[in-house]
């Protein structure tokens, strides 16, 4: 973070990127001398409600963070911004949206946890949209236009109003992530299944693991268990996340199931003296580790790999085998991940072997709606397309391998522009496990 004194002193002059989150009530002036160098301007955590006239002023300005601020309107001053690319107003009490306020380069909007009912078909119209973040809003549709969203990638839709999903939405050639978890869609669920309950004073919380959007996971054992059976705990936050809710995410990880290439829970917790909801989880072996790190401001839904990152090709294709085979699993059980990326994948290096984590974005199908399901599935074969293409990229293998060559048809396949042509999970383990 800069401070106020920084940025009047003159100690900023030159930066890319200014971090405000001081109490303000306003944007200061003083932001305008960095405008021939300014890229991200973050204002999150302040009291603001809303931006000078003249901001558009910040010629190169790419991104804005405003959440955890005070706006009921998205500020229409942000369509002045030319180069602008991100809008990131998280966590406001946002009810408007104009039209005029979404700037013509717009790539990435993050408007989780407001108060929308309603969104402009502008949204639409913006031809660079990829990644688009309405979780925990009110809206009870989506603008038709988005129709024509042909590059749109990522979409959290999880903890509206929605009562029917559009045709349209599943059609999108490019669509591969998308939640959609705690909306009134009148859908037939199956039950869940009932877990065994471990009350919180059998427990002994170790170091934290982790922290993600949903909650906290801590190593814990069982009093009186054997030593050797460390688990994991993951505390929700019971907050609204980018993705969803967590009590939707606890719901998807019941109905998931177990398998061995999933992070799935082995016990509920139960008696917690704040009432937190809580699961038990298998501790990931410490030979396992993130494969990548999610996307970065530039790279918006892909994930970005180490610099000279490399795999062995038998180990590409366990570890292709491995998260294809969950991924299946969780088709079969009615789940769809939402959220499949490297990134959510740990991995051992030795040989390949994954499990896939993070069911924040995921979504229970419907029993009773067999296209509707099929078509939400085809949107995650996508994703496991992309994955497969990273893969490949990566695999050590020498020039013109016949291999790499199937592993990136295979990509291509998933890949499909046309939802309903992509190959099923079934039938992908199957040119898998032929390829190994």
């Amino acid at each position: 973070m800069h401070t106020l004194e920084q940025l009047r002193s003159g100690a900023l002059a030159g930066t890319r990127q200014l971090n405000l989150s001081c109490g303000l009530t306003e944007m200061p002036p003083e932001v305008f001398g960095l405008a021939d160098t300014l890229e991200v301007l973050n204002l999150s955590g302040n009291r603001l409600s809303r931006l000078p006239p003249d901001l558009g002023r910040l010629h190169r300005l790419k991104i804005v963070f405003c959440s955890d601020n005070h706006f009921t309107h998205l500020p229409e001053v942000l369509g002045d911004c030319p180069a602008l690319e991100m809008v990131g107003f998280k966590a406001n009490r946002i009810v408007d949206v104009p039209a005029s306020a979404l700037p013509p380069a717009l790539r990435w909007l993050v408007l989780t946890d407001n108060a929308i009912a309603e969104l402009p078909a502008a949204l639409g119209e913006r031809p660079a949209l990829q990644k688009l973040m309405l979780s925990g809003n009110q809206l009870r549709c989506l603008p038709p236009s988005l129709a024509g969203a042909q590059r749109l990638e990522l979409v959290r839709l999880a903890a509206n109003q929605l009562a029917d999903v559009p045709g349209w939405l599943t059609e999108l050639p490019r669509l591969a992530w998308l939640a959609l978890s705690g909306n009134p869609l009148g859908w037939q669920l199956p039950p869940l299944p009932r877990l065994p309950t471990v009350p919180w004073r059998q427990l002994q919380l170790g170091e934290r693991l982790g922290e993600g959007a949903s909650g906290h996971i801590h190593r814990a054992h069982r009093v009186g268990g054997a030593p050797s059976e460390a688990l994991a705990l993951k505390l929700f936050k019971g907050a609204v996340t980018s993705d969803g809710l967590p009590a939707h995410e606890r719901d998807a990880c019941l109905a998931a199931g177990l398998h061995p290439a999933l992070c799935t829970p082995s016990a509920d917790l139960c008696d917690h003296p704040e009432g937190t909801h809580g699961l038990l989880l298998p501790l990931i072996a410490p030979t396992h580790t993130s494969l990548a790190g999610p996307p970065s401001l530039d790279s918006c839904t892909r994930d970005v790999y180490p610099d000279g990152f490399g795999l062995g090709l038998p180990v590409a294709l366990r570890l292709a085998q491995c998260v294809a085979e969950a991924v299946a699993h969780l088709h079969r059980r009615g789940v769809v991940h939402g959220d499949l990326y490297a990134h959510n994948i740990l991995w051992n290096p030795a040989n390949g072997n994954a499990v896939l984590s993070d069911f924040g974005a995921a979504t229970r199908l419907p029993a009773d709606q067999r296209a509707l399901t099929q078509a939400l599935q085809a949107l995650e074969v996508r994703a496991m397309g992309c994955l497969l293409e990273e893969l490949a990229d990566h695999a050590l293998a020498p020039p013109g391998s016949p291999t790499v060559a199937a592993l990136a048809h295979l990509a291509q396949a998933c890949q499909h522009p046309q939802p309903s042509q992509r190959p099923g999970m079934a039938e992908l383990c199957s040119s898998l496990q032929a390829l190994a």
